[in-house]
């Protein structure tokens, strides 16, 4: 395969370095678009009638190497309602396809545009991606509008998540579009701007199989090597690496959001990103008690992608990933087969080692003992017997007063507590290098269904947005916030622990 697959996929003009649209900073090429036409489709976003910025992400724009002024002014707003498109842009909507629930279909960007890849000053590139911004050929009758609501709450979350360290989707602007959107009520319309490594998903993978034609397939292959993982250009067999290197993202992926307690809550294939990424929050939040069976969302009335079901469903996704690349892999379908089964197959050990290595980290050991997978189911369990909260309970761990703030919880907790600090004291380092470590991989605050909830009630019924700002400035340091409570830091009152989420972003 060619390594300079991408560079071979942009306009000449870009390869020469120019920057468009230079008031604003913006440097957009268009390799995607170059693929078959069978992956995407050229569409432009339908103008709206009276945009008006509603948040901007001043420290993304920053890294990418924005201007703030030219994007706050008159354009930039323009831009992120889908009114003006800078020089370079190419829209298109992406084709994919996804087993959700269980069940394949034919997918595709129903409300979303692809305006291009912004390549940054240190040559980083990035999709730019607008959703809400109007039909497209893959709507399937819908309006392709969105709503303020759900829109700003991808931002919340999504930008709690980068703070967390796990890799994802971030949002760079919300903007609004002046007009209403139906639902079962009225709402708010709004169009987020979405900055991702790219939009390429399992589903994309499953839409070219899907089609029949191996050299699209291939394609896609070549492209996905070339952005992600160009190591893998030179292997013996790339897209038996590609395979691999997928897999190992993923088990990352998952293992790190069940460290926090995150449940993304619709985990179809087209809702697995081959680069790595967490994207599409719809139905997610994450666990105040914890509780392994924890389901948020609203459709998900089986529990197929509750908390403990993520490392599963991860692996199930992968298989039909790998079923794609069976063409790829070798011209013998035996053999094939053989190939993929014995990579899918690994999953389980390469998660259970990430796993098992976030939660030593989270219980402040450096070394690794025999005893160490027992001593952190244990905890699980007594949490989940005494409906500890999830965070709290381990964040309370690396504080001087550990042993009163867990075991007043519940007095079952004293036993495990006498044989974890037997368990450190068995390491090297003192009490403090542990305190340190743990408050390193325990946050002290995230995304509280409840406060998100107020965040958006303000936001979208008052149209006051300092609620969510001072949220997200709270979000945005997990691990400094004080030991001493605080509103973030507590869980929500008896009365408000049943929470849904739903479909919509």
């Amino acid at each position: 395969m060619n390594s300079s697959i991408i560079d071979q996929m942009v306009e000449p003009q870009a390869l020469a370095g120019s920057v468009n649209n230079p008031s604003a900073g913006w440097n957009f090429e268009s390799s995607y678009a170059r693929l078959p036409q069978v992956f995407h489709f050229s569409v432009h976003p339908v103008p709206v009638s009276m945009p008006r910025l509603a948040v901007l992400n001043r420290p993304l724009a920053g890294m990418l190497g924005l201007d703030m002024p030219a994007l706050e002014g008159a354009s930039g707003v323009a831009m992120f309602a889908g009114n003006f498109l800078p020089e370079g842009v190419n829209p298109i909507s992406q084709a994919y396809a996804g087993h959700q629930f269980g069940h394949f279909a034919m997918l595709g960007d129903g409300r979303a545009v692809l305006l291009g890849e912004h390549i940054s000053p240190e040559g980083i590139r990035r999709d730019i991606q607008l959703k809400g911004s109007g039909p497209t050929p893959y709507s399937r009758r819908g309006d392709g509008r969105a709503a303020l609501g759900p829109m700003l709450r991808e931002y919340i979350i999504s930008e709690a998540m980068h703070a967390l360290d796990i890799p994802t989707t971030r949002s760079l602007a919300v903007a609004l579009t002046g007009e209403p959107v139906f639902r079962q009520d009225r709402l708010t319309g709004a169009i987020l701007t979405r900055v991702a490594a790219s939009h390429i998903r399992v589903g994309t993978f499953q839409y070219a199989a899907a089609t029949g034609n191996v050299g699209d397939l291939r394609a896609l292959a070549d492209y996905t090597i070339a952005r992600h993982y160009p190591d893998l250009s030179g292997a013996i067999n790339p897209y038996l690496a590609l395979l691999h290197a997928v897999i190992e993202k993923q088990a990352s992926l998952i293992s790190k959001w069940m460290q926090v307690g995150f449940i993304h809550g619709v985990m179809n294939t087209d809702n697995m990103a081959i680069s790595g990424e967490t994207i599409d929050y719809g139905p997610c939040a994450f666990m105040d008690a914890y509780h392994p069976d924890t389901v948020f969302s609203s459709i998900d009335h089986d529990g197929r992608y509750a908390y403990a079901n993520q490392p599963h469903i991860a692996q199930w996704n992968l298989a039909r990933f790998a079923e794609t690349l069976l063409p790829l892999l070798d011209g013998d379908q035996n053999q094939a087969v053989q190939m993929a089964e014995q990579a899918i197959h690994a999953f389980p050990e390469i998660y259970h080692q990430d796993w098992l290595a976030g939660f030593r980290a989270k219980l402040g050991l450096c070394n690794s003992e025999d005893d160490d997978l027992s001593l952190v189911q244990d905890l699980l369990t007594a949490m989940q017997r005494s409906g500890a909260d999830f965070t709290n309970t381990f964040r309370d761990l690396s504080s001087d007063d550990a042993a009163n703030l867990v075991t007043r919880q519940n007095p079952s907790f004293l036993q495990w507590y006498d044989r974890w600090q037997a368990r450190v004291n068995r390491q090297p380092g003192g009490v403090q290098k542990v305190r340190a470590m743990m408050r390193r991989y325990n946050p002290a605050v995230i995304p509280r269904n409840h406060l998100v909830e107020e965040a958006l009630a303000a936001a979208d019924g008052q149209g006051d947005f300092s609620v969510m700002e001072q949220l997200l400035a709270i979000l945005s340091k997990p691990h400094d916030a004080p030991d001493s409570p605080s509103v973030y830091g507590m869980p929500p009152a008896p009365s408000g622990q049943i929470y849904q989420t739903y479909c919509g972003t």
